[in-house]
């Protein structure tokens, strides 16, 4: 068996024949017949509220937030139908705002592929920096009582628009809806409380699931705030085709939104397999071993405990813009002693999270990692450095059983497995 693993910008073939194998991918959506007549239609009659053209009048200042350069929204194509239905509105009257939460800024490179050259050109944008107090003001107080602050454009705008892709999501279930302001936009402080161990530690904080998930009330509590006048979700499918276009009130949207991913993405299993070989979507999801760490999740659900998950994601820069992920993980000589730091009260540092959830995924299963970096800091991270992905598969069944089942997640985190 064939299996093309999404992996960097061109893929990853790999040759599986005579292994006990089960290729695990969202259903394939079809694209809509003609994505930019689905998106008026969906702007003109939403759901929830007003159309989106009522919605900002022509002296308004508008905010219209994106999602950064790590998340594969077809934006070009959104924004530009969006300011379409908008060109009422002046263009200097337009403020777009990448919404990096704590991610790096993106370059004018990236913004000019991002939103498009002339988009970029004609109207002013700026990319959110959490950690930059006079880019930021306050927004109202958290559920905790705290001040949060968000970014001053979107804060002091007259009408807010937000634009975000729904998929699965490892803590928040889903991405999308309120996900798009918050964290997308928060201060640091905000961000890091949010990401606080116990509310991550939770069972309730993972995959596909939105009530009663703390990751998603917080994300909810803090996301509404201010007021979001219009939201505009999409879902797509692996060749970034637009599967469907939810706009209007943002719960409204978010609720339908996600109850069309679930249908494609939840994948039963009626067993745990003793290795999975999962990926991290590609490019631009793949770019860094943080993010990598979504895909590792989603294998996780399915592996048996002990078992081996080998993860494909190309992690071209290399850890991430993040210090302190790579910190936390060279520090520690182990997942039991990370988790044992960072459960302590008061303790909180910055991407403390997405370091205790790889540590709690290697609490399960031990992970092998195909990428570009370099092998001794995989080794520091706790992780296996693979170079030859067919030939380990076979080493790990000549020590399971050679007709142990092998699951492979070729899109990783665009599919929810779960155990039936």
């Amino acid at each position: 068996m064939k299996v093309t693993l999404q992996y960097g910008r061109k893929g990853l073939a790999i040759d599986l024949q005579g292994l006990n194998v089960t290729v695990l991918a969202p259903k394939f959506a079809a694209a809509l017949d003609d994505e930019a007549a689905a998106f008026f239609a969906s702007v003109r009659r939403p759901l929830g509220t007003g159309p989106l053209r009522e919605v900002a009048r022509s002296g308004d200042r508008l905010a219209i937030v994106i999602p950064d350069s790590t998340r594969p929204l077809v934006t070009d194509r959104l924004l530009r139908w969006t300011l379409r239905e908008l060109d009422h509105v002046p263009a200097e009257r337009i403020t777009i705002v990448n919404g990096t939460g704590s991610h790096r800024a993106n370059s004018e490179a990236e913004l000019a592929s991002m939103v498009g050259g002339d988009i970029l050109s004609r109207f002013r944008v700026v990319n959110h920096d959490a950690h930059d107090p006079s880019t930021l003001a306050p927004a109202g107080r958290s559920p905790d009582g705290r001040t949060v602050y968000m970014n001053r454009d979107y804060v002091e705008a007259d009408r807010r628009i937000v634009l975000g892709f729904i998929e699965p999501h490892f803590m928040a279930g889903f991405s999308g809806g309120y996900k798009g302001v918050f964290p997308a936009l928060a201060d640091i402080d905000s961000i890091m409380r949010y990401h606080g161990a116990d509310v991550i530690g939770n069972p309730g904080s993972t995959w596909g699931r939105l009530e009663g998930n703390p990751t998603q009330d917080r994300i909810r509590a803090n996301g509404s705030l201010l007021p979001v006048d219009f939201c505009i979700n999409v879902t797509q499918n692996r060749l970034r085709q637009i599967t469907g276009i939810f706009a209007g009130e943002v719960l409204a949207v978010h609720a339908r939104g996600c109850e069309a991913a679930r249908v494609h993405a939840m994948t039963p299993c009626a067993r745990p397999f003793a290795v999975v070989v999962t990926t991290n979507s590609g490019y631009p999801l793949d770019q860094n071993l943080y993010q990598a760490v979504k895909g590792m999740s989603a294998a996780a659900r399915i592996v048996s405990q002990g078992g081996y998950i080998l993860c494909a994601s190309e992690c071209e820069d290399g850890f991430p813009g993040h210090g302190n992920f790579r910190k936390l993980l060279f520090e520690h000589n182990s997942p039991g002693a990370l988790l044992e730091t960072i459960h302590r009260p008061g303790y909180l540092v910055f991407d403390q999270w997405e370091a205790q959830i790889l540590a709690l995924i290697r609490l399960k299963a031990r992970v092998g990692l195909y990428s570009r970096l370099d092998p001794g800091e995989v080794r520091r991270a706790w992780l296996e450095p693979v170079e030859d992905i067919e030939g380990r598969i076979r080493e790990e069944l000549a020590q399971a059983g050679g007709d142990a089942p092998v699951a492979v997640l070729p899109e990783g985190p665009m599919t929810i497995p779960f155990l039936s």
